[in-house]
């Protein structure tokens, strides 16, 4: 697919499973309410000591785990919209709350090794090169594992396997599979859309924070839909 067809695909995909596009947004806003009451709570309880403040205090823990919980169950859907992507099903990914969390924790554990793994490299590399080479072979090394991360994500979404997955060479080598044109202009496109977005959201929030507050739950999970979607269609081609 040409990068028109992608993104065409994908902007009308959300739109095409409206329901779970809705589910999630009240998801996401519910998620957004008791994370961001939980937090202060917790925050303007830490100087007190009474057993009602604990009491409340541990209330707003649950809020805490609550949230996570909503971030765990959007984060593992989003691997499957990536997963109907690369398939190139028109339909929507169920919601199976056991597999998506799941899901979730294995994004977590892919993101640590592909961010890890060129610490590393570029620790022990600094101790034997100097300053300026090692800055310079840092930005290299770090975009490359930024685009494998990319790939790997992909990987797991196509094969349910952690295996797979961290096959950094293997993710690497999807890279010039998938196109490393392709993929940049792809997360360029995003980026410049988000930018946009936010701008505007932001212009409205300030005249208004509700709606605000609203359009910028609804955004983004659309968003996630919508970037997800491109992935799963951009690597298909691999």
């Amino acid at each position: 697919m040409d990068l028109g067809e992608i993104f065409g695909d994908a902007f009308v995909y959300p739109l095409h499973n409206i329901k779970s596009l809705v589910l999630y947004v009240i998801l996401g806003i519910i998620g957004a309410i008791i994370g961001g009451a939980s937090v202060i709570s917790i925050l303007g309880a830490l100087g007190t000591t009474g057993w009602t403040e604990f009491a409340f205090s541990g209330l707003s823990i649950v809020g805490v785990i609550v949230f996570i919980l909503i971030l765990f169950l959007i984060g593992g859907y989003t691997l499957d919209i990536i997963k109907f992507g690369i398939e190139r099903r028109p339909d929507g990914p169920g919601i199976d709350i056991g597999r998506q969390i799941s899901n979730t924790i294995k994004l977590i554990v892919v993101d640590v090794v592909y961010y890890v793994v060129p610490a590393i490299i570029v620790f022990v590399l600094g101790l034997f090169l100097r300053d300026w080479l090692i800055t310079i072979i840092s930005i290299i090394i770090f975009i490359l594992f930024a685009l494998a991360n990319f790939m790997a994500k992909c990987r797991l979404a196509k094969t349910d396997s952690m295996g797979e997955a961290l096959a950094i060479g293997e993710a690497i080598g999807d890279i010039s599979r998938v196109g490393l044109f392709k993929i940049i202009a792809t997360i360029i496109v995003m980026l410049i859309i988000a930018f946009v977005a936010a701008i505007i959201i932001a212009w409205i929030g300030n005249l208004n924070n509700t709606i605000g507050s609203i359009l910028l739950g609804i955004f983004a999970v659309y968003f996630l839909f919508f970037y997800n979607r491109a992935i799963g269609l951009l690597y298909s081609d691999a």
